[in-house]
């Protein structure tokens, strides 16, 4: 079985989506013939932590940790809650920072380019370039964001020839939060410069999106390949579901993610009808924007919600299967249009109907629709979207369960391991 090295941030204990992705792959990749070797930093700065996740890292697979000049660490002694708002991407409207904010922004968009992780590219360079040839390993894979971990790739490329594959969990210079980091002229074309080197350089390009498939498929000519996230089927019991009609959206909720129209809804729906009105539990778990908590208490859905903070990645399945419907909420924008959330996959597999608010020509919009979990709804939908949720209420009422019926399992872990599997044996002899 020949090995690849694997260049990844996010690693057990790291805790959110983004750990989950190669997690994952690492677990099944040897039952397609390949190896993985993972490298990874030792002394990470990690916005969440999920310990129960270190249990999932497969026995006898080789994890190579080295020390990272991590600038987190330093804005950490100014502003712990600032550094891991912005670590996690979370970035308030101009209108809303704090001058404290405003000048961390500042300093992570025009100093350290591409991320706060760049500092960690050339000692890893260094390091691997003498592993890779004394371990006769020929295949790398970057995984970003942080993007600068794809400069690893480059690098190592030139300079051994070794087989790139780039792979990117979210978009670059198209991210929700990339213009909100201050950029100056100078700091925005070298983003756009070192996007366009590594998208024309690495051997393969892998996107969680069709979207931003197709955005990087008018920049390169390499061979660009959509592989989602996906969900695991094992390690899943069976849950019973709530007694009351639970609503549930399982991660954050900030400001931009604020479906009044949705909240207006329920409040309708919660005036017209008594038993909804008793039945009805919106349950939010993660960090919930004070926007989203008023704009809900103005629907009038006050004494019906529940908030919970952030659980484990094995609590918020048990979340999803007690629920009697999943929400799957983004921000509406053009540049969110490529954005799949890894939980959509999770909802797939929790078996329960899925209302989605999202952007218009939204990527998430095909996946629901191939496996007939749900629907997606625009920000204005009103009547619509209330005889959607009327629909699953009324199934509750007949004692309905609400399990998909329709296959889904093109989108497990394990078949997407194999994809991946295949695009790294190409070349292979």
């Amino acid at each position: 079985m020949r090995k690849v090295l694997i260049i990844t941030y996010y690693w057990p204990p790291a805790g959110g989506p983004g750990v989950q992705r190669w997690l994952k792959f690492v677990k099944y990749l040897p039952d397609f013939g390949v190896e993985p070797v993972v490298y990874t930093p030792l002394n990470p700065h990690y916005p969440l932590q999920d310990t129960s996740l270190e249990q999932e890292v497969p026995n006898g697979v080789e994890v190579i940790k080295q020390k990272i000049l991590e600038p987190y660490s330093v804005s950490k002694l100014f502003s712990r809650k600032q550094t891991t708002t912005i670590s996690s991407g979370i970035i308030a409207e101009e209108d809303k920072q704090s001058l404290l904010q405003k000048m961390m922004l500042f300093i992570r968009g025009n100093l350290f380019i591409p991320d706060a992780r760049v500092l960690w590219v050339k000692p890893s360079v260094s390091f691997l370039k003498d592993y890779l040839q004394k371990n006769n390993i020929e295949t790398i894979i970057t995984t970003g964001p942080p993007h600068s971990l794809h400069l690893i790739g480059l690098e190592l490329q030139k300079k051994l020839k070794v087989k790139w594959i780039a792979d990117f969990r979210d978009p670059w210079t198209n991210i929700g939060y990339h213009k909100k980091l201050k950029l100056t002229g100078r700091a925005a074309r070298k983003h756009k410069e070192l996007e366009l080197e590594v998208l024309k350089s690495a051997d393969q390009i892998v996107t969680t999106s069709f979207t931003t498939a197709e955005e990087f498929r008018q920049k390169t000519s390499r061979p660009v390949t959509v592989i989602t996230n996906g969900f695991d089927d094992t390690g899943r019991n069976a849950v019973d579901q709530d007694k009351s009609f639970t609503i549930s959206h399982i991660g954050s909720l900030l400001s931009g993610r604020n479906p009044l129209n949705l909240w207006q809804v329920l409040g309708e729906l919660k005036e017209e009808n008594e038993n909804f009105k008793e039945d009805l539990k919106l349950q939010l778990t993660g960090v919930v924007s004070e926007e989203v908590i008023q704009g809900i208490k103005t629907a009038g859905l006050e004494k019906n919600l529940e908030l919970k903070d952030y659980v484990t990645h094995n609590q918020a399945l048990v979340l999803q299967q007690r629920a009697r419907l999943l929400l799957l909420i983004e921000i509406n924008s053009e540049v969110t249009r490529g954005i799949i959330p890894g939980k959509v996959f999770e909802y797939l597999a929790a078996g329960r109907p899925i209302i989605a608010v999202g952007p218009e020509n939204w990527d998430v919009n095909r996946i629901l629709g191939e496996t007939g979990a749900g629907k997606v709804f625009g920000y204005t939908d009103g009547e619509i979207l209330k005889e959607a949720i009327l629909k699953v209420y009324r199934d509750y009422k007949q004692g309905e369960e609400g399990v998909i019926t329709r296959d889904i399992m093109a989108y497990s872990r394990r078949n997407l391991s194999g994809k991946m599997a295949s695009l790294i044996k190409v070349g292979w002899e």
